[in-house]
């Protein structure tokens, strides 16, 4: 956050801890003059198997130029926003810009308390604690702090609806690891220890002494990973269960189209409402399978959005489990200087 001698690198220093699905940290960053930045998407990091329109892509942009707008604010300056000012790309993201970001000094700007919290952030998949209830006040606090507008956030802690998203949310995971080719994309980005996470700081990191154990035994590994007679498969179907079941509360953001402005806006809403659960001690873990737009994926996807009552043009956009459990540590990040670009890269 300090040292670079420009305000925008330092905002950047955080806005690089932003979630991403996959982790995959789809951003490339081209400074320009001296006080503007475009945002563009790493065409190499998408994830074409299970979001083949690049819909939770968008979405990572979009929690990134709110974690950048955040620190900014913290340092002083106001961001001047233009999103996709070359068009919105359709049906697939291509090379033109998601954004052009200006910096400019206001002291009139108010600083946001959720920002002390973005270092603090983590995705928490492991099962929640059965003992502590999450209230309704808690998920109205949780709205008003991320500044959620109440048509675009649902929420429940009712048995009934707790139980059908449940399952809807099982069956979703099994399509999702069951289909070779959405599988296969998830093997392909899993890290197993150390050396692995070091060497591409990306994807899903598995590592620890466990883990490093497992790997050394054979068990965990992506040959094993495909297996589905193997340990790790079936290990790992028996280990998001687990968490699916253990959700004391379950909220939803919507948006009321599907543009990539729309996509962009959950990203933020996605963030802050992170940020919220963060600050106030509660795990938030999304599961987006159900959200997913490959054919195997169909009738999970209409069956969800039936369930929360969510008609086209609207869409649910993320799908979060709540409760309370030990935070992990952070997952890895690839260093800032490896996503800038100079002024006159081609993307």
């Amino acid at each position: 956050g300090t040292g670079f001698g420009d305000v925008r690198l330092d905002a950047l220093s955080y806005a690089v801890l932003a979630p991403s699905p996959h982790n995959r940290q789809p951003w490339l960053i081209q400074l320009v003059g001296t006080d503007r930045l475009t945002l563009y998407c790493d065409l190499t990091r998408l994830l074409p198997k299970t979001d083949p329109p690049n819909r939770q892509i968008v979405i990572g942009l979009g929690a990134f130029l709110e974690v950048l707008r955040l620190a900014a604010v913290q340092m002083g300056y106001r961001l001047d926003t233009e999103e996709f000012p070359e068009g919105e790309p359709q049906p697939v993201l291509d090379d033109r810009p998601v954004a052009h970001v200006r910096f400019v000094a206001d002291n009139a700007v108010q600083k946001d308390p959720l920002f002390g919290f973005v270092p603090q952030r983590r995705t928490v998949r492991a099962p929640f604690d059965q003992d502590r209830p999450v209230t309704s006040a808690q998920m109205r606090n949780l709205r008003d702090q991320a500044m959620i507008p109440n048509e675009n956030f649902g929420w429940t802690h009712q048995d009934a609806d707790m139980d059908a998203i449940k399952s809807i949310c099982r069956e979703s995971y099994l399509a999702e690891i069951k289909t070779p080719r959405t599988h296969e994309e998830s093997v392909a980005l899993t890290r197993v220890g150390k050396r692995a996470v070091n060497e591409n700081p990306d994807g899903i990191s598995l590592y620890g002494p466990f883990m490093e154990a497992m790997r050394l035994a054979g068990v965990v590994s992506p040959a094993a990973m495909r297996n589905p007679n193997s340990q790790a498969f079936k290990g790992s179907i028996d280990f998001y269960t687990k968490a699916i079941d253990s959700a004391i509360a379950f909220s939803w953001i919507k948006t009321q189209g599907n543009s990539r402005t729309d996509q962009l806006q959950a990203g933020v809403q996605w963030l802050r409402l992170h940020l919220a659960a963060t600050q106030a001690g509660l795990a938030m873990h999304p599961l987006s399978q159900a959200l997913q737009e490959f054919p195997e994926m169909e009738p999970h996807y209409q069956a969800v959005h039936e369930r929360l009552g969510v008609a086209v043009p609207a869409r649910i956009q993320g799908l979060f489990r709540f409760g309370y459990a030990a935070f992990p540590d952070p997952a890895p990040r690839w260093p800032l200087t490896t996503r800038l670009m100079r002024e006159d890269d081609a993307v």
